[in-house]
């Protein structure tokens, strides 16, 4: 460990952990939370933590609180997260669209298990993909990743918080109890390595300012409370300001905005995994630990003389479009396992156009797939 609490070198961490880890290393200094399986050992390890690198850690009565307090935390300045599962997850919509209306950078883990209700608080499941982009009401964009090692969890913990800044938006690290409870080798640089983005701040004088007045690229610069700006931060829809217009004028104008700076911000934000596309018959689409399963069947089909690709979905939102729209004319099927009845796969479908093939390989969760049965589907879409 450094002077100044970063932890250097090799470990060997859960992915639980290793996210805590990425979420110091981007300069996280306030967490709230309530305990939740199998995300606790996120809570855990920042409570640990933070007091070694002069942060704060508060368990909340619920994480509808946890969520509100992360909020505040990132407009006092700091930057904040909270980590959470199923039912959790669900108790926060409201807050999260909150963030996206008050354009507050933070960062949300979903540890995902196997649901409805309580499940199996336990196991594995990736059902909170479609919830992840269509949780909270109404009309935003949504920046969620999904890691697929304790090392990934580590980086991708990192690049949340860096887009969270940039865009100033919620992000969420979408995982599940595969990846959280994994544990392997997680390299931690020294910080010089790592690449921080830092919150924009205004540089108009302080009388000035504008809180939700946009750049060029449609994000607006960030001060804090205590700087000594003048804000009104409300989640009602509001002027550059931040004071409530209620005119079919404002809305149009404002919704626009928080949709468009994800949506032509995407070339910047997608995170993509591609292994031999060219020239592929079939290409698994997948994403987690689905599709680190994936590749024991991708590897047998190889062998039995199959054309077959990789699409890791490292960035589930915003969805990839273009990028599975160009594939589909040149492939006969996409194969998309997921721990799920089926969520992603019908942004697949729909992108792919009737292009290609889509075919589902589900899973219900509280076990990964069994790898025979995603090759079973490789070679139903190579035929």
């Amino acid at each position: 460990m450094s002077r100044d609490g970063q932890l250097v070198g090799e470990f060997f961490m859960n992915g639980d952990v290793a996210s805590a880890e990425g979420a110091i290393c981007a300069g996280c200094r306030f967490f709230a939370g309530y305990p939740i399986t199998p995300a606790t050992e996120v809570a855990e390890r920042m409570a640990e933590r933070l007091p070694e690198v002069g942060g704060t850690f508060i368990q909340m009565e619920d994480e509808i609180a946890s969520m509100a307090a992360i909020l505040g935390g990132s407009w006092g300045g700091v930057k904040s997260m909270t980590s959470t599962s199923g039912p959790g997850f669900s108790l926060m919509m409201e807050n999260l669209g909150l963030g996206a209306m008050t354009e507050t950078p933070c960062v949300v883990v979903n540890i995902q298990r196997a649901g409805p209700s309580t499940g199996l608080p336990t196991l594995t499941q990736q059902g909170d993909m479609m919830q992840a982009r269509w949780g909270s009401h109404g009309l935003y964009g949504t920046i969620a990743i999904a890691p697929s090692s304790p090392q990934e969890m580590f980086e991708l913990t990192i690049t949340a918080f860096n887009l969270s800044e940039k865009y100033r938006t919620p992000v969420l690290i979408m995982s599940d109890e595969s990846v959280g409870h994994m544990s392997e080798k997680v390299v931690i640089p020294p910080m010089e390595q790592i690449e921080i983005f830092p919150r924009r701040k205004p540089t108009v004088p302080v009388d000035e300012y504008l809180p939700f007045k946009a750049d060029a690229d449609l994000v607006p610069p960030m001060g804090n409370a205590g700087e000594g700006y003048r804000f009104h931060v409300t989640g009602l829809t509001h002027d550059e300001r931040g004071y409530p217009d209620m005119t079919a004028e404002a809305q149009d104008k404002l919704v626009r905005r928080l949709l468009d700076k994800i949506e032509l911000n995407k070339d910047d934000i997608i995170i993509l995994e591609e292994d031999g596309i060219d020239g592929a018959e079939v290409v698994v689409c997948s994403y987690g630990i689905s599709a680190r399963v994936a590749l024991l069947a991708v590897k047998a089909a190889r062998e039995e003389g199959i054309k077959v690709g990789i699409l890791r979905l490292v960035t589930v939102w915003p969805f990839p479009d273009q990028k599975i729209k160009e594939i589909a004319k040149k492939i006969r099927a996409f194969v998309v396992p997921e721990l799920n009845a089926g969520q992603v796969v019908l942004e697949v479908e729909r992108c792919a156009g009737g292009a290609a093939e889509t075919i589902l390989v589900p899973h219900m969760g509280g076990a990964v797939h069994d790898p025979d049965v995603i090759l079973e589907a490789i070679r139903k879409g190579s035929k």
